[in-house]
This record gives C-alpha cells, structure tokens and sequence, in this order.
C-alpha cells in the first residue's frame, strides 16, 4: 500500500533515530523520548529502582522489550571499570567433574551479581595460551583458572602481568603467589590405597599417573607412600601413565592385567578412568568388584549410577568450584591481599567396586 503521508507506525519503532526495519540500536534516549520521561527514569526503572513508581517501570520495561533494547555492556563497563563478567578457563569441559564445578561458580557469581564466559583448552598449551588471551580481551573482572598439563607460571605471566585476578582451581602452579582452591590429593590415595590393603589386596595397580599436572603427581606421591609405609614394593609393570580419560582406563587395566603378575585392584586418577577400567575389565570377562577391584577419584553424579556402583573419592566439587568464585570476589575486592589457599579434604565413598580379593574369599 502507498504511503499517503498520514498513516502512523503503531509500534512507534520509526521515531527518535530507529529505521522502519532497519536495525538501529535502541538507546535510553530513544525509549525515553517514546514514553516522554528522563533517561534518568529509564535507567532507574530498568535497574528495578524503588525510586521509580510501579506503572511507571513496568511501562518502561514493557516498552524496552517491545523495542528490543539490550543493555550495553560495554559502555557500561567503560564508566565503571568493572564488566561483571568472571573468565573460566577449564582444559576439559566433557569431564562431568568440571561440570560440576562450573555449575557451582555459575551458581555462585550469578548470586552476586556475575555471568561467566567460558574458555576450554584441552591439554594443549598453544591452545591454552589463545583462548587466555581471547578470555582476556573480554576485560573479565577475574578469572579462574585449571592449567592444562605442562603449564608453567611464565605461561600466566601475561595474564598477571594485566592485573587480571586470578584463582586456580584443583590443579595448582606452585610458587607464583595465586590464589588456590583444590583437594587434598594426595591424602586422598593414603585414603584409598589403605583401604585395599585392609581388604587383603597387596597387588595395586595405579592408572593414570600424570606428572605433569599437580593432582597427578600429588596422586601417584600418596599411592608411592602408603605402599612404601606398608613395606610393598613399586611395581612400574602395573603404573599406567597417561592422562584420565575413559579411554585411558580401558587401556591401562587391560595393559596392568597382562602384567607377569597381574594387579588383583587398582587406583584411578579420577572417575573416568575408573568408568573406562570397568569396560575394560568387561573386556575381559571380569567385573569390578566381583573379580578386581577398582577405586575413582572425585565421586561425580554418575558414580553412584553405575554397576557396580564406584567406590571412589569425594572430592566435593561443589564447595570447591563455589569457594573458588567467592575468592575471586575477594580478590577483586582486594587485590593487594595475601594469597589464599583452600585445600578440602576428601573422603572415601565406599561402594560396589571393592571387595577382598577372590583368593582371599
């Protein structure tokens, strides 16, 4: 239909600068002159202000969703300083471990007042150093960081060099003065392995040994000690070094088992590595619990769901992922405060997966 110069846009979307199907951006200025109030009042009703009268922000707020308005972060930040965002930056998202984890600073900072942008790696420093980087282009007000395996604290130094905030969470640099919150991990094997010795087992594999990531080597120095403690020796014919995947687990309990004198039980790095040992002990016509003996490490949800049901570790990743986002608000607050550590102590889960061993029965 042609335009005869007195039909009206009913939406009033082509007033004060915003093209008829075009995509201008709404401002402030724009909703304010369709309702004929202040910025001001526009600002405040948006910001749920009790200042602002009930009819008034709700009007306000309708309009804006009609109009598509969206809040702009940027210019935001550019007056204050501050984005309201927390960069995480995981190696592995897949793990429902770090799941976990995310969720609870999820949780956390939205409670006050934070979204997240997340950043995952894998165990590949290259592509670590670039998504960090991506992360820090953001302008994150902190961030909370699981190195992956091999980093260094010069592979950080950028990032501390920019004054961002930092938290490392379960996996820890030693020595470059960051904030940390993680397991007891080491305490946690001592917790493990005494429990298969006390059920009769001297023959204990460990899958997963790896010294480049902290848990992985305060893992394996526990397995080390509590065996040594109990005059056992270290067999490396039954250490199966790899990072903790489920794949890893089904090809290190297949490889420990061809040993000359095969594991009767194993550690496992974390609770992947027991869920792919428990395949491959199906593999090989066994069962966990039933003919070999098998403990996780974490206890993740799906620890409880399996069958045999894990025994395994609490690591109590909840706490964990919610005392690393309250202590990055800290240090944000604060950022010439003493570095803080928080070391939770984890608990032995006791399940289906262990058992005496058969000859002992």
């Amino acid at each position: 239909m042609a335009n005869d110069g007195h039909s009206r846009d009913p939406s009033g979307a082509g007033k004060a600068g915003v093209r008829p199907g075009g995509r201008g951006r709404v401002t402030l200025q724009i909703i304010a002159d369709r309702l004929e109030v202040s910025t001001a009042t526009v600002s405040l009703a948006l910001r749920e202000s009790p200042l602002v009268a009930d009819g008034t922000r709700l009007r306000v707020q309708q309009i804006a969703r009609e109009m598509g308005y969206s809040y702009n972060r940027s210019a935001a930040s550019l007056r204050t300083d501050r984005t309201n965002i927390l960069g995480v930056g995981f190696h592995d998202i897949t793990n429902p471990y770090f799941a976990e984890l995310l969720a609870a600073i999820e949780e956390t900072a939205a409670a006050h007042g934070r979204s997240i942008l997340l950043g995952t790696y894998a165990e590949n420093l290259q592509r670590q150093d670039r998504v960090l980087n991506t992360l820090k282009e953001y302008r994150p007000d902190g961030m909370i960081i699981c190195p992956a395996g091999g980093t260094t604290g010069e592979t950080l130094q950028h990032l501390m060099a920019a004054q961002v905030p930092l938290v490392q969470l379960s996996r820890e640099i030693p020595g470059i003065g960051l904030d940390f919150v993680g397991s007891d991990d080491r305490h946690g094997t001592v917790l493990a392995v005494e429990h298969l010795l006390g059920l009769g087992h001297t023959r204990i594999a460990f899958l997963g040994e790896s010294p480049l990531i902290s848990t992985g080597r305060n893992r394996y120095r526990g397995y080390c000690e509590t065996l040594a403690k109990h005059g056992l020796p270290l067999d490396p014919t039954i250490v199966y070094s790899a990072y903790g995947t489920r794949e890893n687990g089904l090809k290190g309990v297949q490889k420990v088992l061809d040993a000359t004198n095969p594991p009767t039980a194993a550690i496992c790095f974390n609770d992947l590595t027991a869920f792919g040992a428990m395949l491959g002990l199906r593999h090989r016509g066994l069962e966990a619990g039933a003919d070999f003996s098998l403990i996780g490490c974490d206890d993740v949800q799906e620890a409880a769901q399996w069958y045999p049901a894990l025994t395994t570790l609490k690591n109590f990743q909840e706490d964990m992922g919610r005392k690393s986002a309250e202590m990055l608000l800290q240090r944000i607050a604060d950022p010439s405060a003493p570095p803080q550590r928080a070391v939770l102590t984890p608990e032995l889960v006791v399940r289906g997966t262990t058992a005496p061993p058969k000859a002992a029965r």
